[in-house]
Order: structure tokens, then C-alpha cells, then sequence
């Protein structure tokens, strides 16, 4: 066979084989963009309420709360929202307030005297501002006449730290709404209600506050022991969701068994109902992770699936 029939043959057999590898790059690509897109929600059926309890959360490796964060995407939810709507219990305000930031989110280091590699982290997630201009239409359409617009807050470590172990990348646009600690809670379970639309928009919707919540009486326990009114209060509150007592849960103060230990006042407490409140109602809660520090610190934490 001749020289140039070799080369003809070399040549035809290096394009295919070229071409081979080609279509199934393509293909892997395409493979790859798939299962991307099959992690993006639609829309969202749960709602959150996460107990943040210390700010020591975001770096100490020995509370469960740390661990359960950090699998949340594994453990709990597995889908990425388009955006995400967070009501902490750090930030109160007379009206409904939106923070609506364009670009990067500033840090806000609402605490004081932690270990000074807490006032390093940072949580840059981007702004939503279209998000915080939805919110401020679903309210005032559902009665709610004043919501103010913040263009320049930042997220609280209310919100930022749950999130910076949920989400670490920081690349789902973050919104915040604050509370009206003056109002009950039922006010703010209807205020969840108005909320409930953005989850057919892919928003993720998250209640950040405590189960119970006393600083005065937090102590150090070598037993891990849990003081007995934190107990009984928690217990109640499991019960009462798990069993869809929502309107116990919304008169809590008249409900609970010592109401005015566990909450002092309502403002990591409220953060619930404005969840419970975007499930709708007839929806289903679920204890998704429950531990104690402190003797009387809670971190039970609930999910709230919409009724189909």
C-alpha cells in the first residue's frame, strides 16, 4: 500500500476519533447542565424556622445545631431556591421593612464580646431587591399599609449565620423582612399568609429565632441537664405543631405552659409564626432537628410542608 493511502487512512481515523471525543464532551455537558437544573426549585412546598440560638453557632464545632446546618442540603432540603426571604429575630421595626441591597450583603456583627475570629466571617450574599419590591406589593395587597424599603442594611447574625452553614456559597440572592415586636402573633402569622405566593416563585422562606429564648437564664450544665420550664414549653410547642394546633401556637401566651420564661419577649418567637404562617394553612410541620444548650436554650427547629 502506498505512502499517501496511509496518510488518508491516518487522516479519516484521527477525525473520527476526534470527532468521537467531540459528541461526547457534548453529551457530558449536556448531562452535566441537566442534573444542575434538576437542583433548582420551581417552586418551594416548605417553609423554615430554624433556632440560630447563640452566635457562637458559627464557629463552634460542638453544638448538633452546627452539624445539622451544615447538612441541611443533604438532610433536609436538597433543592436550590431562586432567592431566599429570611425574618430574624434581631431586626424590629414599627411597619414591615424589606432590606433591598444591590450587590454584595455587608455582615452585621449585632453582638458583642465573642472571639474576635467571629468578627471575621463574612456572608456576602447577593442583594434581592426585586425580591424585597414583591414582598412589600404582597403585603400592602393583603392589607398591610406601610412597608418601608431599606436599600443599605446588611443581614444580621440572625440571618447570617444560619444561612452561611446552610448555604456557604453565598450565591442565592438574600432578602430580609424584620418584625413588629409591638404586634401579637397572630399579626405575623398573617403576615406570613401574605408571604405564602412567593414559594410558587422559588423563594425560600425561613424563620430564624429560638424555641425558647431567655439570656437571663442561660448556665453552664455539666450534666446537660434542662431546667424544667424549657422543657415544658418546648415539649408543648412540639406537640401543638405536630398535631396542627397552629391557632394554639398563635395565642401561645394564653396557651403554653410558662409562656413569659420561655419568651420574655416574642422577638425570636415570632419568626415561627410568619413561617407557619407562609405554609397556609392545613399544612404539615415536622421537627427536623432538636437539641439543647445552656440548660435552657432550644434549638428545635420545624418544617412546614403546604398542604397539596
Amino acid at each position: 500500500m502506498r505512502i499517501d493511502h496511509w496518510i488518508i487512512i491516518i487522516t479519516i481515523t484521527l477525525t473520527s476519533l476526534i470527532s468521537l471525543y467531540l459528541y461526547h464532551r457534548l453529551v457530558n455537558e449536556e448531562e452535566r447542565r441537566g442534573e444542575k437544573m434538576k437542583g433548582v426549585a420551581a417552586k418551594v412546598m416548605e417553609t423554615f424556622y430554624i433556632s440560630h440560638g447563640s452566635p457562637t453557632l458559627s464557629i463552634d464545632e460542638s453544638l448538633a445545631a452546627r452539624h445539622f446546618l451544615k447538612s441541611f442540603r443533604d438532610t433536609v432540603y436538597g433543592l436550590k431556591p431562586s432567592s431566599i426571604l429570611i425574618v430574624s429575630g434581631h431586626w424590629e421595626t414599627s411597619v414591615p421593612t424589606v432590606n433591598a441591597v444591590s450587590g454584595p450583603s455587608d455582615t452585621i456583627y449585632d453582638f458583642y464580646g465573642f472571639p474576635k475570629e467571629m468578627y471575621k466571617l463574612k456572608y456576602p450574599a447577593p442583594g434581592a431587591p426585586e425580591l424585597a419590591m414583591r414582598v412589600k406589593e404582597l403585603l400592602m395587597a393583603s392589607g398591610f399599609d406601610h412597608v418601608d424599603v431599606d436599600k443599605k442594611r446588611g443581614l444580621d447574625h440572625g440571618a447570617w449565620v444560619p444561612l452561611m452553614l446552610m448555604y456557604p456559597e453565598a450565591d442565592i440572592p438574600v432578602c430580609q423582612l424584620s418584625l413588629q415586636t409591638d404586634k401579637d402573633a397572630t399579626y405575623h402569622y398573617n403576615l406570613g399568609r401574605a408571604l405564602a405566593p412567593l414559594k410558587e416563585e422559588g423563594v425560600l422562606i425561613v424563620g430564624s429565632g429560638a424555641a425558647t429564648h431567655n439570656l437571663r437564664t442561660l448556665s453552664q450544665s455539666k450534666d446537660g441537664s434542662v431546667a424544667s420550664w424549657a422543657l415544658e414549653f418546648d415539649t408543648w410547642l412540639k406537640d401543638s405543631l405536630l398535631s396542627g394546633r397552629f391557632e394554639d401556637v398563635n395565642h401561645y401566651q394564653e396557651k403554653a405552659p410558662n409562656a413569659k420564661v420561655a419568651h420574655p419577649w416574642p422577638d425570636h418567637f415570632y419568626p415561627l409564626h410568619v413561617a407557619m404562617g407562609a405554609a397556609g394553612e392545613n399544612a404539615k410541620a415536622e421537627l427536623i432537628h432538636h437539641s439543647w444548650d445552656l440548660q435552657t436554650l432550644s434549638y428545635a427547629s420545624y418544617k412546614f410542608t403546604t398542604a397539596a
